[in-house]
């Protein structure tokens, strides 16, 4: 863990961050360094494993798998989805990678070596966001919930209700598993929220404003979107839909 993440842990543990009717304090960030990202790329789910970033895309017709490597850019490996689909979320767990769907209730599961698909699951309502702790799977759906799937059956288990002191946390996207704790864009904003898996509180929020400039935002549609975290150099990427750039990040307090 970086020292500024772990002065924020600590900071919001301190403050009460999460506390029923108590708003989570608020944290910004220092960009410590930024790569190529593909300024064509709808980014919908976004993961750091074992040295290469695996990123899933979304649109009609212009949805996929990559797999990318991290300081040029480079797509090494990548399948397309058929038109019909708009890709949404990924996640990496062990050797397979899963993928959903916006609106067509479907998902994917692919072997991670070859981007085989294995098989496909189905699930009720919009898929938005994936992340996974080694064992179960966090998916969002754009509402405040956060349900927790059964990675070899697909059942749900139960229902995370993410909350900022007592307001329901609405349209959560792209999620990510951090130090035992799920980070999650916010859609349309430029806010990253920190949850408890355990209570769906939010501890504490990143605001990510101003991190891309204004002349390179090509579209209303370029927004933050996309967290992935490298767990063996406890390094913090970030990036959005149409970025031309991911950053590498740390957090630290506001107004520093």
């Amino acid at each position: 863990m970086t020292r500024s993440l772990a002065r924020w842990l600590a900071a919001a543990a301190l403050l009460g961050a999460g506390a029923s009717g108590v708003a989570a304090p608020v944290f910004t960030y220092k960009i410590v360094r930024d790569y190529p990202h593909d300024p064509k790329a709808f980014t919908q789910g976004l993961e750091y494993r074992d040295g290469f970033l695996y990123e899933g895309t979304g649109l009609n017709g212009r949805s996929s798998l990559r797999k990318e490597r991290l300081e040029t850019g480079e797509v090494l490996q990548q399948t397309s989805l058929s038109p019909d689909y708009f890709g949404e979320g990924i996640t990496v767990l062990g050797r397979e990678i899963f993928q959903l769907t916006w609106q067509s209730h479907i998902g994917f599961v692919y072997s991670r070596a070859g981007f085989r698909v294995e098989r496909r699951f189905s699930y009720p309502g919009e898929g938005w966001g994936l992340t996974n702790d080694g064992r179960q799977i966090y998916m969002s759906d754009g509402s405040a919930a956060i349900r927790v799937l059964d990675p070899r059956t697909f059942a749900e288990k139960r229902r995370i209700q993410v909350r900022d002191g007592g307001a329901p946390v609405n349209e959560l996207n792209e999620l990510e598993w951090v130090n035992g704790e799920i980070l999650a864009n916010v859609w349309q904003t430029d806010r990253i929220a920190r949850i408890s898996p355990a209570t769906g509180q939010i501890a504490g929020w990143i605001d990510c404003a101003g991190m891309l400039p204004p002349v390179f935002r090509s579209s209303p549609d370029a927004v933050l979107n996309g967290i992935a975290y490298d767990a063996r150099t406890k390094r913090l990427f970030v990036t959005g839909k149409l970025w031309p750039k991911l950053y590498q990040i740390q957090i630290v307090p506001r107004n520093r």
